[in-house]
């Protein structure tokens, strides 16, 4: 004769057993650690709704070394803020150029064997050259091969003047060239 099992030893048999998973300490939770670079640049300090902008303007999709984008980050400068690492890159004039239209008050660190050699503040220029599209289809840069120039009217929040249609546009309205 078979001894039937009680439900209760079915029961205990198909429960499921409880696994204890490791938690990293209580200081650890709240804080994001990116990789470091040995060699290249960081950006940091960009607004949130930038941080694709710098993306685009330094053509990162193409890069083959290691890039770390950011976002939405704690900022206590400015609230939330955006980081880019991209290593084996060294920033052109214009880049900064461009990226100072997108993102005024950004820092660049020049990193070099894992240590920041040089930071530098962007500035946003007063004439900004071949950066900005202009908005307004009617303008001769849109509709001809002519370099773009915009005299900026205000630096916060960003107002730029068009040197040949005097459209006037703010940070919405800005596509980069």
């Amino acid at each position: 004769m078979v001894k039937k099992k009680s439900k209760n030893a079915r029961k205990e048999r198909t429960k499921a057993k409880r696994i204890a998973h490791s938690l990293p300490a209580q200081e650890d939770k709240h804080e994001l650690k990116i990789s470091a670079i040995e060699e290249g640049t960081v950006i940091d300090h960009i607004p949130t709704d930038a941080t694709f902008k710098v993306v685009e303007i330094l053509h990162l999709g193409q890069h083959n070394g290691i890039v770390s984008i950011a976002t939405n980050l704690q900022s206590r400068k400015i609230g939330r803020k955006g980081i880019v690492k991209v290593a084996q890159k060294n920033l052109t004039q214009e880049e900064v150029n461009k990226i100072a239209v997108v993102a005024p008050d950004a820092t660049v660190n020049i990193i070099k064997n894992f240590h920041v050699r040089e930071k530098i503040k962007v500035k946003s220029p007063d004439v900004v050259d071949n950066v900005i599209k202009c908005s307004n289809p009617a303008c001769i840069t849109n509709n001809e091969q002519l370099n773009t120039k915009f005299y900026v009217v205000k630096k916060d929040p960003l107002k730029v003047k068009c040197h040949y249609c005097e459209r006037v546009m703010g940070k919405e309205d800005i596509g980069i060239v």
